[in-house]
């Protein structure tokens, strides 16, 4: 029960997540909010970090540490906040809800997982969600919502790589640590973005108090309490339990947007949630073993 407790309270964090980077993203920029978001993540762990000090004492899996920070939250929330300069957050949201099924993928290309007919069929029916948002105008990945719709697609195939690989080399390594491992190399991702793309926080942010609440709400909540949350579940689930989050963060999301944001909730981004809703869970639910003849025969 403890691991479905976690679940619901990082879909209703992560849900308000997507309206936080809405407001952080035009005063921050991309590369300061995911700077923002992680650095105030990290603070909030620092006292669980102290306390664990002692278990943490050996050699540590860094380049394992390092990949996971890097494509669990540097390069996704960099992704997202860039296209939530585009779309509106709770069609982030709904696209985020691929999650699940871009981990299938990944664990079938680069872990050797096995895939059935019944979870390419939700791959598939996944994608046409995705097509149903575009309004089935495809091409529009190459040209207008590159920068939207197409980031957001690529932020997920981040968090499905960072899960299997977390659930492969990671599985004996403190949850604490890899979260703050994860925020700190994120912090840094987002610091040399700024630096490269000469994108500094505006002076501005620090008197808004929206601003400012977002800041706590993404960084606190968003980024340090959901991954102790998110890496618990990876760890006493799976990797596909974990990424499950994001059949109720759309959700959460659109209300929030609604809501806070006044944001419309339209026709399209309703089917296109049903067919990712269903693309997940036939991509991620579990193959029943079917007994040997005999057996089944006495069963009977």
């Amino acid at each position: 029960m403890k691991k479905y407790g976690a679940l619901i309270s990082l879909s209703l964090i992560w849900g308000l997540s997507f309206v936080f980077i809405k407001y952080l993203v035009t005063p921050a920029g991309v590369w300061g909010t995911v700077f923002l978001r992680c650095a105030a993540g990290a603070l909030i762990l620092l006292p669980f970090v102290w306390k664990q000090r002692r278990l943490m004492k050996g050699t540590l899996p860094y380049r394992p540490l390092l990949i996971v920070g890097l494509f669990n939250a540097g390069l996704p929330w960099g992704l997202i906040a860039l296209s939530e300069t585009q779309i509106t957050s709770n069609t982030a949201a709904v696209l985020n809800a691929l999650t699940p099924i871009g981990t299938a993928l990944i664990g079938f290309f680069f872990f050797s997982i096995v895939l059935f007919k019944r979870q390419w069929i939700g791959i598939v029916l996944g994608f046409a969600g995705v097509l149903v948002i575009l309004d089935f105008q495809v091409t529009r990945l190459l040209t207008d919502d590159l920068i939207g719709i197409g980031t957001m697609v690529l932020a997920t195939i981040c968090y499905g790589f960072a899960s299997q690989y977390t659930k492969k080399h990671l599985q004996q390594t403190g949850i604490v640590l890899i979260a703050m491992f994860s925020l700190v190399v994120g912090a840094l991702t987002g610091l040399v973005g700024m630096l490269v793309t000469a994108t500094p926080i505006s002076a501005s942010i620090w008197t808004d108090p929206s601003s400012l609440v977002a800041i706590v709400g993404l960084g606190c909540l968003g980024s340090g309490v959901a991954h102790l949350l998110f890496y618990y579940m990876v760890k006493e689930g799976s990797a596909e339990f974990a990424t499950s989050v994001t059949y109720l963060i759309p959700l959460t999301a659109m209300f929030w947007g609604s809501v806070l944001l006044e944001e419309p909730v339209t026709g399209h981004l309703i089917i296109g949630l049903t067919l990712i809703f269903v693309g997940v869970y036939l991509a991620t639910r579990k193959q029943k073993r079917s007994l040997p003849y005999k057996k089944a025969r006495q069963a009977s």
